[in-house]
């Protein structure tokens, strides 16, 4: 991952932007009711008069009486996920969670929005550990967060998290061994957040979590890319779930049983670049062959391009929505919601987002708005 830190923190007044990529012509709702919005209900005939003949008369039958109102067919409810790009409270953004003495300082003008969805997914790639010291606000590539971490992501509305990441393992101490690692993810445990893509073996690491809402199951399941400091599962060491043909197979045939709707979140790509690789674009072709129903990249710590492969949505990479890098791109990204309408994809909306270096979340005004939009369907043009 590439450093890059300035000790000037800029302030962003921002405003959110309605802006719609939807692959339907609904209208698009606003961010206090994201859920869902009306769908059309139909009004049933009102039945005929009937009439029946005994021994040669004719005569009207006996009608029930007639009901207040005529009953309307169950609308089929809409449910709404909600997924961030990279999370790291760590580095400049702990040192500025302990100026302020404040771990909701990230997320609070965005939190309203996280917590208007069924379901807020993440992905965090840092640690959250007692053991490790804390780096402050300098160049270091070890990312060590407090514990107090979880119960902030926790506040903010976040359901699980994707943890088939890099640095999943920091810890900073040549000694600590795995022990930064499984406080991390015992802290997500702690707090009642599901962790995905991670566990103390390989065979733990492919295991699915299962969503529940509006009676669907939306399984998911997460697998990684880029290995840095042994952070790759085998069968007895612990880690993430390294991405490739055979462990997406096996994780595939996990979750397929348990779910309505597959998603697959994977931590893929190289650093800094918009459109995706042919590696990514191939992988993507093998996960949705093998089954995915929605796709949810990351890492790349820009916003990326999206596309649809034999009618599923695929989303590359959505930026960073917590971390101090300070390159203007770097701070930008989106928050991805999409929605289903019982089992069946609805539709997407995409709200851009600015990180400043301290980690604190703003909606991007107007202007830098479409600048992010812009970029994204740009690196997306080639793709469709």
């Amino acid at each position: 991952m590439s450093w890059r830190i300035s000790l000037s923190l800029s302030a962003i007044v921002s405003t959110l932007i309605a802006c719609s990529f939807s692959l339907h012509s609904q209208p698009v709702s606003t961010p206090e009711s994201i859920s869902a919005y009306p769908v059309p209900s139909s009004t049933p005939d009102s039945p005929p008069v009937g009439m029946s003949s005994q021994a040669g008369q004719v005569k009207p039958t006996t009608l029930p009486p007639t009901p207040l109102a005529s009953p309307t067919p169950t609308a089929v409810p809409i449910t709404t996920l909600l997924f961030t790009g990279n999370i790291v409270p760590a580095r400049c953004v702990q040192a500025a969670i302990d100026e302020h003495q404040n771990y909701d300082y990230p997320y609070e003008e965005v939190r309203h929005i996280l917590q208007a969805a069924d379901f807020a997914i993440g992905t965090f790639n840092a640690t959250m550990s007692e053991i490790a010291p804390r780096t402050g606000c300098v160049p270091t590539f070890v990312l060590v967060g407090d514990p107090r971490n979880a119960d902030a992501l926790a506040r903010a509305g976040f359901d699980a998290m994707s943890v088939a990441t890099n640095h999943i393992k920091d810890c900073g101490l040549t000694s600590c061994g795995d022990q930064a690692f499984f406080e991390t993810l015992a802290n997500f445990q702690r707090v009642g957040i599901l962790t995905v893509g991670a566990g103390k073996n390989e065979a733990e690491a492919l295991q699915p979590i299962v969503l529940t809402a509006n009676g669907v199951r939306f399984g998911i399941i997460s697998l990684g890319q880029h290995e840095q400091g042994g952070v790759f599962a085998e069968a007895d060491k612990a880690g993430i779930a390294r991405l490739n043909e055979e462990n997406l197979l096996r994780a595939m045939q996990l979750v397929r049983p348990l779910a309505d709707v597959v998603i697959v979140l994977p931590h893929w790509g190289p650093e800094d670049r918009y459109e995706p690789t042919w590696i990514q674009r191939n992988l993507a072709q093998k996960i949705v062959a093998a089954g995915a129903d929605l796709v949810v990249g990351n890492h790349t710590h820009v916003v990326q391009g999206y596309q649809t492969i034999d009618g599923v949505m695929v989303f590359y990479g959505l930026g960073n929505f917590v971390f101090d890098q300070d390159l203007n791109d770097h701070q930008q990204a989106v928050i991805l919601l999409v929605r289903f309408q019982g089992k069946e994809f609805l539709d997407y909306r995409f709200i851009p987002t600015h990180v400043d270096e301290d980690g604190r979340v703003h909606l991007a005004g107007e202007v830098e708005a479409a600048e992010i939009l812009q970029r994204v369907e740009v690196a997306s043009s080639g793709l469709q």
